[in-house]
């Protein structure tokens, strides 16, 4: 379960815990600070230094930013802490305790004989190291480390903030509660304009998963946006009993000579927190660009004191944007249903003619092919998108489609509009992979993305199912490579994907004895369906390249030396099509489906093979 912006401690001297903010808040607004790190580089300069070392090296301007923040109307001020983990900062874990007291120790003689919370801040751990996901246990076990610095220093508030996704905290806020049942916990999220976080939850499911947790006692958004966007977003959903925390942006920066600049609009910022204020949220304050000029204004709008009471109006359900055209995904139905399943892969052209894959798409249907699927720039080579040419692909040929999404060359960003834009084209089923490496040839001039990985591309998709398309959710598949030395491993990883939410797996063409052997181990899992992948050899120069240059390929040399060099192509294709023949027979018992693959486009292989089988 998400949560707020870092740890609340109350300089212990005045505030005691739960009750005290609590009571503080039944009768009180609690405004809060505003940014930290961006109010740190405008009055230093140092945009590219981590602010929380200045708790060590700069504890004077730490000092006085905390101090200008209470002068302007703040009754909490957070701790300096929101990066300080050793996974984030790439430091060891005795620099980041130093830096940790440090920034306790800041805040505690700031708010010496005045009555000001401080907040311990706790920001969201990286789940990954370069492309490679971290162990989960060692991420927790890195909260726990931040977590027992703060309740060493008997810090009693913990704000956890700026969080995409749900990862996590509900275990490290049980971990909390159990160290001390007193402490109060607040989760904080940032948000898109359209209200979701990065990794696709929305608003509406962040509030029912705060409300359910016993663990968090306030919940809130912070970050990602201005406060217009916030307010919009959180009408109607506040309930009377809710404590809500809001800190948003203040507003949408500009690059200025390579900086991130904010607008100044203290006045602006003020006047829709007043709004914000008025929807029921009881704790208000500002993330980043926002100053103790943005604070002095709100706290001067809000009178930082009783809250006004306040009501909305329920908001009427939304009319379904599907309401009137519910599709049948036949594909998903049959893998449910245990039917046998017919998948063909056609190459998507390098240049702007459809003209071929179109035709061969019309012959599938014709030959009773269930669904064809469409890679996504195979090897790093920039083809036709595989999202556009499969709506036209569904439109145009009347067949079902899986179109491969693969992360190299997309942002969250852009794979979210993908998603968003085949669902509007009826497309209900996607492959989700990691892709192919760009060339080493290329990459002075083509630059790789790699913002997520093929499990956080199917968290994504499935996050998205949740909220975006609940109504009919989209089918996710995974890519299965069982012809390494560790099978084994890979089916973990496929459990993995599974355990996040795809249900069908297509494997990389199989030609070997030992792996279809292997394959009945799969078959008895539940969860998942296989496809076994085929692919017709058209050559003995074909099977060549395919063992020795195309990775995840392995082709035993008793299957490449029945072709001759020197064979016709009519031959070739006629020894690749019983080839492929004598594999299927071999595998069918063992997986849910076929998942053929096409040489060279040419699809008549397929539909011999599909023919001759009694398919």
């Amino acid at each position: 379960m998400p949560c707020l912006c870092g740890l609340i401690s109350f300089a212990a001297r005045y505030f005691e815990g739960e009750d005290m903010i609590r009571a503080y808040l039944k009768d009180n607004i609690l405004i809060t600070d505003g940014a930290m790190g961006t109010y740190y580089a405008e009055i230093t300069g140092k945009h590219d230094v981590p602010p929380e070392t200045a708790n060590l090296d700069d504890a004077k301007t730490i000092e006085r930013i905390h101090h200008e923040y209470i002068e302007a109307g703040a009754k909490l001020i957070k701790t300096n802490t929101f990066s300080a983990n050793s996974i984030g900062m790439d430091a060891s874990r005795a620099d980041i305790e130093k830096i940790i007291s440090a920034g306790i120790a800041i805040a505690n003689r700031v708010v010496l004989k005045k009555n000001v919370f401080v907040a311990a801040s706790i920001g969201p751990i990286p789940d990954m190291v370069g492309k490679t996901d971290m162990d989960p246990a060692v991420i927790i076990d890195e909260y726990r480390f931040v977590v027992d610095v703060f309740l060493k220093k008997n810090v009693k508030i913990f704000i956890f903030e700026t969080f995409s996704d749900i990862r996590y905290l509900k275990e490290i806020t049980q971990y909390i509660k159990e160290k001390d049942n007193s402490i109060f916990i607040l989760t904080q999220f940032a948000t898109t304009p359209e209200g979701f976080t990065r990794k696709a939850l929305s608003i509406d499911r962040i509030i029912t998963m705060a409300r359910s947790c016993d663990h968090i006692d306030a919940y809130g958004f912070n970050c990602g946006v201005g406060p217009t966007h916030i307010f919009n977003n959180l009408k109607g959903k506040i309930l009377a009993e809710d404590l809500v925390a809001v800190a948003p942006n203040a507003g949408y920066p500009e690059i200025v000579r390579g900086r991130t600049v904010y607008i100044n609009n203290p006045d602006y910022f003020a006047e829709r927190m007043r709004e914000i204020r008025g929807l029921g949220a009881k704790i208000l304050g500002g993330c980043c660009g926002t100053t103790p000029a943005h604070i002095k204004k709100m706290a001067e709008r809000t009178h930082s004191g009783k809250a006004d009471s306040f009501s909305w109006p329920s908001v009427l359900p939304k009319p379904s944007v599907l309401a009137d055209r519910k599709n049948r995904n036949a594909f998903s139905e049959k893998l449910k249903r245990d039917q046998f399943v017919l998948a063909v892969e056609l190459d998507p052209p390098f240049n702007a003619d459809p003209h071929t894959i179109m035709n061969n798409a019309r012959i599938c249907k014709e030959s009773g092919v269930d669904i064809v699927t469409i890679a996504d720039s195979p090897m790093g080579r920039a083809r036709v998108d595989s999202m556009m040419l499969a709506a036209k692909i569904k439109r145009e040929a009347g067949i079902d489609v899986i179109p491969h999404i693969c992360c190299r060359d997309k942002n969250i960003n852009a794979l979210k509009s993908a998603l968003l834009a085949g669902y509007i084209e009826n497309i209900r089923n996607v492959l989700a992979v990691t892709g192919d490496p760009i060339a080493e040839s290329d990459k002075s001039e083509i630059k790789s993305v790699f913002n997520l990985n093929s499990l956080k591309l199917i968290e994504l998709v499935s996050s998205m199912n949740k909220d975006v398309f609940s109504e009919e959710p989209i089918h996710i598949g995974g890519a299965l490579n069982l012809n390494g030395m560790k099978p084994e491993g890979e089916i973990q990883r496929m459990l993995k994907k599974a355990d996040r939410g795809a249900t069908f797996f297509l494997t990389q063409p199989i030609f070997d004895d030992q792996v279809i052997n292997f394959l009945p181990q799969i078959n008895s899992n539940d969860h998942v369906k296989i496809l076994g992948g085929i692919m017709p050899l058209v050559s003995y120069r074909n099977a060549q390249f395919l063992n020795n240059e195309v990775a995840g390929i392995r082709i035993p040399e008793s299957i490449i030396n029945k072709f001759d060099p020197a064979m016709e192509k009519e031959e070739a294709e006629k020894l690749g099509i019983e080839i492929a023949l004598e594999i299927a027979e071999k595998m069918k018992n063992a997986v849910h489906g076929f998942y053929f693959i096409t040489p060279f486009n040419r699809v008549s292989m397929i539909t011999k093979i599909i023919n001759r089988l009694g398919m």
